[in-house]
């Protein structure tokens, strides 16, 4: 401001002074010494230790911080770092600047922080250090994890998972939610059923949270008990096993539903033919006749109790001979839909006869004339379902279209790698199961595999891997100009290495 006044102003200089022990010219500081002769005589880290033995459990990669607590942390991860800054004696006396790790081998059982401290020294000079601090992994395993080893079925609580229905991809896709949110890592066991799984806990409020997470992802109704397994007199303590039942909805996705009557008024007389378009902790109904939805939550489903009247098993494959659409494309939460009169003939009557059906579908922005689609033949049905037979007058299509069909094209890169791969959970298996059982559970979890690859809504909610065995130059296009469904790479997690890691590459399913 002085110089855009037009006064004179005195130009300022730093000055230096020389250091007292080595002689050097250097800004001045309140112990007139340079940074080198500084550190020489003042080392501001000398009570910090630098070695420090941590307890490791390796059971469940957990981390003891005493006296009692066991953590859990991955490598380089903010919570290991923590726990380690954590363990530091002296660290109080001195300012923590800046905390990072130093590389070292997985299996060396050492990890290395490099800390950056401060400490104001001789006169009020403000002295900068680094150092490393090496922490020494011991193996240890944790109480709940002893007395697992000890005793594999000494468990408190058991969460009994079920679903009646004749399939297990529903389980497929819970396995993946557990996965992600790591619901299940607190169970001590996990083993297949015939109809569900069963999980076991070493604590009751282990599996009162387990069980609420299920909630929040399924339609499930739960009860309770108990047994008593000791009692001390003396002390009036007991000892009791929690065993949690837990029952799924039936009713799956691209399940078509006759709803109740009453259900059907009480819901805006939607229906009642109606097909299941999601589930989730409710079940999301469409009128493929008139694009009007609701949804079910679990409470008012187990109130009324309905099952389906054709599940996805009995799908018939269809041919798209004609089709015109009648309305415009309405959204129906995140999928989109557009009504149609089209004219379609069943597969299996090429050759045979001439039997051809005009309908009405939900499906006319996906299908086109020559595709193929999936639905229920309600033309040769034969229903013995008792609120169908309620419904007085009811008109039946001779067809109702599910989703579109890649199964000819399907056939064309049978056997070739996907560029992605699931997690799996560690589950104990009956081994003595037949080879027809082996390969309904295979055939299943590739139906499974191919519903990931045709909704991107149930991509969303679950985390798939990267594939090393996976050739890009493998993607051929098709003869129509049309390539199946797939999941884009940039969907898929880059930051595990399926290949490299054997333990993970063991609980991984193609």
């Amino acid at each position: 401001m002085a110089e855009e006044a037009g006064m004179f102003t005195v130009p300022q200089t730093i000055g230096t002074v020389l250091c007292c022990k080595c002689g050097i010219p250097m800004a001045p500081n309140a112990a007139n010494m340079c940074v080198k002769c500084l550190q020489s005589e003042v080392d501001i880290t000398e009570g910090l230790q630098k070695h420090v033995i941590i307890l490791h459990c390796p059971e469940c990669d957990k981390y003891l911080q005493p006296p009692r607590t066991w953590i859990k942390a991955q490598l380089e991860s903010k919570e290991l770092l923590t726990f380690c800054v954590k363990r530091v004696k002296n660290l109080n006396k001195v300012k923590l600047v800046h905390a990072e790790f130093v590389w070292t081998e997985p299996h060396s059982k050492r990890i290395k922080v490099r800390l950056r401290v401060q400490k104001e020294v001789l006169n009020g000079a403000i002295l900068d250090q680094t150092c490393i601090v090496e922490y020494v992994q011991q193996e240890h395993m944790c109480e709940s994890c002893t007395r697992v080893q000890a005793n594999p079925d000494q468990w408190v609580a058991s969460v009994q998972l079920r679903q009646h229905v004749s399939h297990r991809r529903t389980f497929y896709y819970l396995e993946q939610l557990i996965l992600k949110h790591d619901a299940a890592v607190r169970a001590i066991k996990i083993k297949l059923m015939d109809q569900g799984i069963d999980f076991f806990f070493g604590n009751r409020n282990h599996a009162v949270k387990f069980v609420e997470f299920l909630g929040k992802v399924a339609p499930i109704r739960s009860r309770h008990d108990k047994q008593l397994v000791s009692h001390d007199s003396k002390s009036n303590n007991y000892n009791y096993k929690y065993t949690f039942s837990v029952e799924i909805s039936p009713i799956c996705r691209e399940d078509l539903i006759c709803l109740p009557p009453k259900l059907a008024g009480s819901i805006g007389n939607i229906g009642p033919l109606v097909i299941c378009t999601k589930v989730t902790h409710s079940i999301a109904l469409l009128d493929p006749f008139t694009l009007r939805h609701c949804f079910l939550d679990a409470e008012k489903y187990w109130r009324v109790s309905f099952k389906s009247l054709f599940t996805s098993r009995q799908l018939v494959e269809y041919i798209i001979l004609d089709l015109e659409p009648i309305s415009s494309e309405v959204n129906v939460g995140e999928s989109k839909y557009v009504l149609a009169e089209c004219q379609v003939a069943r597969v299996s009557d090429f050759g045979k006869n001439d039997t051809i059906f005009n309908i009405r579908t939900h499906l006319g922005h996906l299908l086109k004339p020559g595709d193929y689609a999936l639905g229920y033949d309600l033309y040769n049905a034969n229903s013995n379902d008792i609120d169908f037979d309620k419904h007085k007058r009811l008109n039946l299509p001779e067809a109702i279209l599910m989703k579109k069909s890649y199964e000819e094209k399907r056939q064309e890169k049978h056997g070739k790698a996907r560029p992605y791969k699931l997690r799996s959970i560690n589950m104990d298996v009956d081994e003595s199961q037949s080879r027809a059982e082996q390969e309904k559970m295979s055939s299943e979890y590739e139906q499974f595999l191919r519903d990931l690859e045709e909704n991107p809504e149930m991509r969303f909610n679950i985390s798939l891997y990267r594939n090393k065995e996976y050739q890009p130059s493998e993607i051929a296009s098709m003869t129509d100009g049309e390539d199946l469904p797939s999941v884009p790479l940039e969907e898929l997690m880059a930051d595990l290495d399926i290949s490299d890691e054997e333990d993970v590459d063991e609980s991984m399913r193609e």
